[in-house]
């Protein structure tokens, strides 16, 4: 096989192959993520639906819902089963929301899965109706061809506060010497040095 045609091959395999190492899971399918307040029934048997998935890095989960319920990823099984982001961490709980404050508002939530091991969502809604009744389920994602360039960034770096001055202000002391001064002292000796070679030149000719 040439080479040419060997490397369009190649090519054309990563591109297949990136093109196919993530998945969109829809939640509940065309359910989705709802909940009727009338029966206290969630419009899915969510642990069902996500029993017959498989969950990668990378892969996004869709919550095709409304502003009537919530989505919450937790890492931390003990606020999964609280059904309660009241004591949990910044660090191992999230909210997702549009900032809609009207109910019943069509939202989908796109939902990146980027930790390995268990990963529990549930809408803590209600006081927590909606979770006790069903809008909760947890799922394993494995490492797959791990995580994309978009989702893989490094953390931004910790905010290191300057020093202070002796007066305590958090600002580099600001220089009397106004900007350029340094230039002009330069140039200003460097022209007196010129006239005093011009007159010594002029000064030596006399006396030839």
């Amino acid at each position: 096989m040439a080479p040419t045609t060997a490397i369009h091959f190649t090519l054309l395999a990563l591109f297949l192959t990136s093109a196919t190492a993530y998945t969109n899971h829809t939640v509940g399918d065309k359910a989705g993520w709802l909940f009727d307040p009338n029966t206290n029934i969630s419009s899915a048997n969510y642990a069902s639906w996500s029993a017959n998935q498989t969950f990668e890095l990378g892969d996004y989960l869709i919550f095709n819902t409304n502003t009537n319920q919530t989505v919450i990823l937790t890492y931390n099984e003990t606020t999964y089963r609280s059904c309660s982001t009241d004591n949990s961490s910044d660090s191992d709980t999230f909210s997702y929301s549009s900032g809609n404050q009207q109910f019943g508002q069509p939202l989908t939530v796109a939902v990146p899965l980027t930790i390995e091991g268990a990963n529990y969502f549930f809408s803590d809604a209600s006081d927590g109706v909606q979770c006790q009744n069903g809008m909760a389920f947890g799922i394993k994602v494995t490492h797959g061809v791990g995580l994309p360039p978009s989702l893989n960034q490094p953390p931004p770096p910790p905010y290191v506060e300057p020093p202070a001055n002796g007066d305590g202000s958090l600002t580099p002391p600001v220089s009397d010497q106004p900007s350029g001064a340094g230039l002009s002292y330069g140039v200003n000796v460097r022209r007196v040095v010129c006239y005093v070679l011009t007159f010594c030149g002029i000064f030596g000719l006399f006396l030839v």
